[in-house]
This record gives structure tokens, sequence and C-alpha cells, in this order.
């Protein structure tokens, strides 16, 4: 029975297939799972509007489907053009009944089209990755600023742009960096983006990556999870950094250190994880050797100078997902997925276990923002200690893992000053 409802999307005969990625993805978040029993018995988000912005993957559809169940009406679109599932959003529309407005592909003005779309159910909570949505409530759509309670921003690069509003005093709501949660970014961005990135770049290009040279500009959690990565399949790693103190870090870490202008003639690939632009530009494509792929998996595309490509090159494609870019010089340079998350792009992004925790603070946040978000100031917030530590709790317990506990005792020593040598 469908259960149509609001949408664009590519192909309404995609939804029994997406069902069934979105119900295999569901056994390994178990996390979510249980706290979406929970919400569909206590209906802790009746009332609440959400407007998402996130990637369309069959982990997120476990979410909207959670905070559905917490009774939230959910409106869903794309957080970027290539990140987007066919057969999820189908599902979603068709079959769960949530406003949903994706495509894989969209060009620009379809891509914000579609977050006023979703913006159209008034929403009074935001849920963002990457900004996007707050950046167009704030310049073209000020009306809703009247119903919106809060929001949550899911990755890095969001909660730069949203911190730098707040210091700039324009942002008007309030907004918890889920991004920042423990149970988010030292698991989310280290090994979700560690393997997923290599596994877009594996499936794009189907290379050998042992022995070769790859180039990691940025060494963030997302850097180091690449890193990790990298090294463990058989390359040579170089990470370029602007932070000395990360620096240090990859030094320590065993991988060399050293500025892109001389990584780039030595790289066999390149992967962005920065958040911020031109890290890779015309200077370097000119240095770099016969074959260089470069890729991206910071969210937006940005971090590569994709114009000096195109005026420096000429450009045909390859493979799915992989542009070969001739140089006067007969070099030739690769861009993959049009230098979008190459993780989301060609490949699925990331695992459903590592999105378990992610979402689930996503969930409880909501729930958080539901009962306390209209007494908050305009700003951007941590995730509540309590919901952090609930959510590695019940990973913990998904997993058959115990931990110690303190004594009373121990509490006691560890509140005091007084007891020492």
């Amino acid at each position: 029975m469908s259960l149509a409802v609001s949408h664009h999307i590519k192909d309404p005969s995609l939804a029994d297939s997406g069902r069934r990625r979105i119900e295999w993805a569901a056994k390994d978040m178990p996390v979510l799972k249980l706290i979406a029993q929970r919400f569909s018995a206590e209906k802790p988000l009746k009332g609440q509007r959400i407007a998402a912005c996130l990637h369309v993957t069959t982990e997120t559809a476990n979410l909207l489907l959670a905070l559905q169940a917490g009774g939230a009406e959910v409106a869903i679109c794309a957080s970027n053009p290539l990140s987007t599932q066919d057969d999820v959003a189908a599902a979603l529309s068709h079959h769960f009944g949530i406003a949903t407005f994706c495509i894989k592909g969209e060009d620009n003005d379809t891509y914000y089209r579609h977050i006023n779309q979703a913006l159209d159910i008034k929403p009074t909570i935001t849920m963002d990755d990457g900004a996007d949505t707050v950046g167009v409530i704030h310049s073209e759509r000020r009306d809703l600023l009247d119903t919106i309670i809060a929001g949550t921003e899911e990755t890095t690069t969001g909660v730069i742009r949203l911190r730098a509003m707040a210091a700039d005093g324009v942002l008007q709501y309030p907004i918890i960096a889920v991004n920042d949660a423990d149970t988010k970014h030292l698991f989310d961005n280290r090994y979700g983006t560690g393997q997923s990135t290599l596994d877009g770049i594996l499936r794009a290009t189907n290379i050998l990556l042992a022995g070769r040279t790859v180039v990691i500009a940025g060494y963030g959690w997302c850097g180091k999870g690449v890193a990790m990565r990298a090294k463990g399949h058989g390359a040579h790693v170089i990470v370029t950094e602007i932070d000395p103190t990360k620096a240090i870090e990859a030094v320590m870490d065993g991988f060399a250190v050293m500025p892109m202008d001389e990584a780039a003639p030595l790289g066999d690939l390149f992967v962005t994880v920065t958040g911020c632009k031109d890290v890779i530009a015309e200077k370097h494509f000119e240095k770099m050797k016969d074959g260089a792929i470069v890729s991206n998996s910071g969210h937006f595309n940005v971090e590569i100078d994709i114009p000096a490509l195109e005026r420096m090159a000429k450009k045909r494609e390859v493979r799915p997902f992989v542009d070969e870019y001739k140089l006067p010089s007969g070099r030739c340079v690769y861009l993959l997925g049009d230098g979008r998350l190459i993780n989301l792009a060609a490949a699925e992004g990331h695992p459903a276990s590592v999105m378990d925790m992610s979402f689930a603070n996503q969930a409880l946040c909501a729930e958080y923002l539901a009962k306390t978000g209209a007494s908050l100031a305009k700003g951007v917030f941590k995730v509540p200690e309590e919901i952090d530590k609930q959510v590695a709790s019940l990973k913990l317990e998904s997993m058959n893992v115990k931990i110690d506990q303190l004594t009373p005792e121990q509490q006691k020593y560890l509140s005091s000053w007084n007891e020492g040598t």
C-alpha cells in the first residue's frame, strides 16, 4: 500500500528496493532501534515539524523513521547533490509517508529548490549536515524564524559556519553541534570516513593502494581515519596541515608531513578533508605527476579548485565518477565524483554501525530540544553530556561489552583533594 506524500524523487518504482536496504541497515543500528521503540511509546516529538537536510542514505532513513515514530512530521532534502540514494528516497516517500525532495545528481538550482520545499512544512526544528538549511532560512526564509525552536548540525563544516554566524551575531536560534559529541566525531569521522572514503575511491577507480603514495590534506578526525586506513592498505602516506599540533601528531603517528607544494609532485592519490577552500589549487595541478588522482571527502567540493582545473585542461569522462583532465603538457589528472564527497558520490557512505551512534545523538537531541529548546539562548551548543554518555552505554550494551563501575570509595577519592601520598 502506497503512502505517497509530497515529493520530488527520481523513480517511485525503486521504493521496494529502497525499503529492503533500509531494513538491512536497521539490523546494524541497535541503539537507534531502542530509541525508536521508546519514541513510539512515549511520542516525545508530537507536534514537532522537523526539516532535515541530510545525506539521503539507508542510515538516514532509519533516523527519520525514529523521529516519525516519536510523533514528528518530517521532511527531508539532500545536503549534497551527489549523496542521495534514489531507492531510499523513493521508499521514504512511498512506503513511509515522509515528504522527500532529492535526486542524485541534481543541479544547483534543484538542490536549493528542494531545500525550500522541505522548509515549506514550516519546521519547529531543523536538522542540518553542512548548514545550508540554516543559511537559506537566514537569507531567504526569515519568516520561518518565528516558529523554529532550535536545530542540530551534523558535520564539522556546518559547525564552523554556524559558529561564524554566532560570532557575527546573526544566528537567530539555538543549534546543537551534534558533530562535536564524542560518540559522533571520534567514531563517525574517524572510522566511518576512513573506511567509506577509501571504499568510494576504490569503487570509482579499482586501483591498488599498496605501494602508492597517498596525500591526505587535513589531519582532523576525518583525516586521521583516512590516513589509518590508507596505511593499512600498504600505501605510503603524506599528510599536509596548517595546524602545528595536528602536524606533530601526524609525524608521531608515523606519517610524512610537508606542505602541499612539496607533496604535489609526489602523490599518486590525493584526498582533501579540511573544510577549507582551494587546498589543492592551480599551482599544485601544475606539479602533479601524470595519472595523479584527486578526490575530496570534505563536505563541499571547494576544497579542490575545480574551476582552475577546467581552465587548464580538456575534460572527458573515462569511468563513472572519474573525469580525466588532459593538461597542455600531455599529463593527465583525474578528478573523482566532481570533487563531491567521494564516499557518497561513488559508494554508500558510512557503515550503519557507526552511524548508529551519530543518529542516536540526533534523535536524542531532537527530543531534548523539543523539551528545552525554547529556553536556550541563540548560539551553538554542545551535546549534553548525559546524552553522549547514554549513547556510548547503549552501544556497548549492544556489543555485549561490559566495563567497570566506580566504587563509593573511588568516587569519594576522585572528588576530594585532601587524600594524597
